[in-house]
């Protein structure tokens, strides 16, 4: 119908009592993959609703011109680097290399052990042991198993794997396009009651642009990253055993997740600040951050259902309060009339069909008194729609041929019934004109009749007459 809707059917018995799991994004998703080039024009006009980007910063996030980035670093200077890296993809070596799913498969198993050890002190700021570090290393580029709970490895050495793989990644998580989106994002403040900006972050806009930012990310991208920030956020849940703040692990994290790559701190200058603002506030707010929007969601919903996909949030708020209760009360009632016309129709069909089989059952049954019988009741109760009669009519005219004086008595009086009846259902002219003047009061009277001031009518004195030998009508006072 109106919905797109996967069903599955499970017959392991063990698995049906579990909890079904529903994705608020599933349409998002879906249009995602679907129609890539619909679903990033969407997210970005939201984005530029938001935040403030000029041309050419918009036209680096949308990957159409190339990249300028602080101190002249970009894609371009690292050439040979980039060569490297891809040399590395081939040979399954996930360090070094341009992010995949496989290898964020491997990392992950550095992550979850993690989760287990997040009391640890000094969690990502003490540097664990260099010679286990790179037997870690090995074991991951080979695609090695690794047994973390051995003992063999410290937490220390495996929050320091993490890190330096994050660092050797040839471009930062949040990839180079939106460096320039990230820093206008941090400069999202509040207005006060008369528009003027204030110095007071707002956060909601802040949410809602890091939301529509991390949509068009590249999905590797987007799900480490959102296995990082929940990482660092129970990390920093956990500071009073592990003494690591937000802002601590935003300070070690910034560098591999925001900057851009081959740049020092003297680059960026005063734009490091903003950067470690930014981090401490992803990880303070990662549990919000991979949900889109709900206007994204309605637009994305929209598109699948057939109806004209709104461009923004704004378009969606104009329409919703109007256009909600009555679409609803009109479908239900469209679809409950469509639903009876259709059930009546196929119960019609089953019922004429079981008649007609019955009947011919009948009909071929040999020469009986049973047979008689039969077919007589067929023929009385021809009306239930019997094959090949029109059974009313033939009822209908046999009584109109009635010559009984009964008969006669009760047409004489019915009739006159019904023509009084059909009189009052459709009133002529003369008598519309005596009702109305019978409804009249005596004010309305001496109005009407205002131009003859002697004569005082009321509706009593008023009567038709038919004049029978001139052949006029009029009122007679």
């Amino acid at each position: 119908r109106d919905a797109i809707c996967n069903f599955v059917i499970c017959n392991d018995s063990s698995l049906r009592s579990q909890p079904i799991i529903f994705n608020p994004d599933f349409f998002v998703e879906k249009l995602r993959h679907e129609k890539p080039e619909v679903f990033t024009e969407l997210v970005v006009s939201n984005i530029t609703r938001l935040i403030d980007l000029p041309g050419t910063e918009l036209a680096q996030l949308m990957g159409e011109v190339d990249l300028k980035l602080p101190g002249g670093a970009g894609p371009a200077s690292g050439f040979f680097r980039s060569l490297m890296s891809l040399k590395r993809k081939e040979k399954g070596v996930i360090f070094g290399s341009p992010l995949t799913e496989e290898g964020i498969a491997r990392i992950y198993q550095l992550i979850e052990y993690l989760h287990k050890n997040l009391r640890v002190e000094g969690l990502f700021r003490v540097p664990g042991n260099s010679v286990r570090q790179q037997i870690l290393r090995d074991a991951l580029n080979n695609g090695t198993d690794i047994d973390l709970e051995s003992g063999e490895f410290h937490s220390n050495d495996v929050a320091t794997l993490l890190k330096m793989f994050l660092g050797e990644l040839p471009e930062p998580l949040l990839t180079h396009k939106h460096f320039h989106a990230h820093l206008k994002i941090a400069d999202l403040m509040q207005f006060d009651d008369k528009g003027n900006k204030t110095n007071v972050p707002d956060k909601e806009r802040q949410i809602e642009a890091l939301q529509l930012l991390f949509l068009i990310l590249p999905p590797p991208n987007r799900n480490l990253l959102k296995l990082l920030l929940d990482l660092l956020y129970q990390t920093a849940k956990k500071q009073d055993k592990n003494k690591m703040s937000a802002y601590n692990l935003a300070l070690m994290f910034a560098p591999h997740v925001l900057w851009p790559k081959n740049v020092t701190a003297n680059d960026l200058q005063e734009n490091i600040t903003k950067l470690n603002n930014g981090m401490t506030f992803m990880i303070k707010h990662s549990q919000k951050l991979f949900k889109a929007p709900a206007y994204i969601r309605e637009c994305a919903r929209l598109n699948y259902l057939g109806s004209r996909t709104q461009a923004s949030k704004d378009d969606l708020d104009l329409i919703a309060s109007c256009h909600t209760s009555s679409f609803q009360v009109t479908r239900s009632q469209k679809w409950n009339q469509r639903d009876s016309c259709l059930h009546q129709e196929e119960t019609q069909q089953r019922t004429g069909e079981a008649l007609r089989e019955l009947f011919q059952h009948v009909h071929n049954m040999p020469e009986s008194a049973k047979k008689k019988q039969l077919i007589r009741q067929f023929n009385k109760h021809s009306e239930t729609q019997t094959p090949g009669r029109e059974p009313s009519t033939l009822r209908v005219q046999k009584r109109a041929r009635s010559r009984s004086f009964s008969g006669l008595i009760k047409r004489k009086v019915l009739g006159n019934q019904m023509m009084s009846e059909k009189k009052n259902k459709y009133p002529t002219p003369e008598s519309v004109a005596i009702d109305e003047l019978k409804r009249a009061s005596k004010e309305n009277i001496n109005l009407l009749f205002s131009g003859s001031p002697a004569v005082m009518m009321t509706p009593t004195r008023l009567k038709w007459s038919e004049g029978k030998k001139e052949g006029k009508k009029g009122w007679a006072v």
